[in-house]
Parts: structure tokens; sequence; C-alpha cells
């Protein structure tokens, strides 16, 4: 299986800082700040693309679970909302809503939500948002 990378890099102190966010496909490369991340500034932050992750993840493995069972969705959109909040730790993702829509002939709205509630656990990036991380840190 591929394994995907993207690299983070920050400059400076965390409030007068800047960092930029890119993507190993090179499809995106973004600048981030303290107030992209923590109030309303320009720019995007690592909560925003872990939401557009989710959206991406769910969307595509509740069409593939909905096919699985006999239904051929027409479009299935999903909105994730990435709740920044704090724990006892400190600045945390407290919660993420998925909003889902979906076009898809023929089915009952029970048979809908089965798919969904599999596809919100199912989908690997779902699973990625609990699994341990391993860390390998060194000085340059």
């Amino acid at each position: 299986m591929p394994v995907r990378t993207s690299t983070g890099t920050w400059r400076g102190s965390l409030k007068e800082g800047e960092g930029t966010i890119e993507l190993g496909s090179g499809a995106y490369s973004g600048a981030y700040s303290f107030p992209s991340r923590f109030e309303e500034g320009p720019g995007t932050n690592p909560e925003e693309l872990i939401a557009g992750a989710l959206a991406g993840c769910f969307s595509m493995q509740l069409s593939a679970f909905l096919a699985d069972a006999g239904f051929t969705p027409q479009r299935v959109r999903t909105e994730a909302h990435a709740h920044l909040g704090r724990d006892d730790a400190g600045a945390a993702i407290t919660k993420i809503e998925l909003v889902c829509r979906a076009d898809v002939p023929g089915i009952s709205a029970e048979a809908f939500m089965e798919q969904a509630e599999a596809a919100k656990g199912g989908c690997p990036v779902s699973k990625a948002l609990a699994v341990p991380i391993e860390l390998d840190a060194a000085l340059d």
C-alpha cells in the first residue's frame, strides 16, 4: 500500500511566526499562522485540512458501501466541521461533525443511515484519528 507524505514547516514564535503546509503530491501548498488557526485570519490550518481529508474519505467510503449494498449514488457531499477547543492538555480538536447529503435512488432513509454509520467508522481517515502516532525527532 502507498505511503502518503505531507510537510509542515513553522518559522518563529507561536503568535508571531508563520508556516506552510505542503502535500507530497504537489496538489496543495498553503500558508498558516496563529490567526488562521486560533482566530479568523487568512490562510489554512491543520484542523481545516483534517476536516477536508475526513469529508473526502467519508464521502468515498459511503459511496463504496452504498454500491456494495446495491445502490448507486448519484452524489455524496459531506461537510466536516472540526471544532478547535481545549482539553486538559491545551488546544485540541474536541469534536468533528459530519454533515452528509446524498442523492441515492431507491434507498430508504433507514438503509442509508446504516451505511452512513458504517462509513463513519470505516473510512481510513476516521480510523487514523484514533491510532497511536509514532515519533522520530532529532536536531539537525
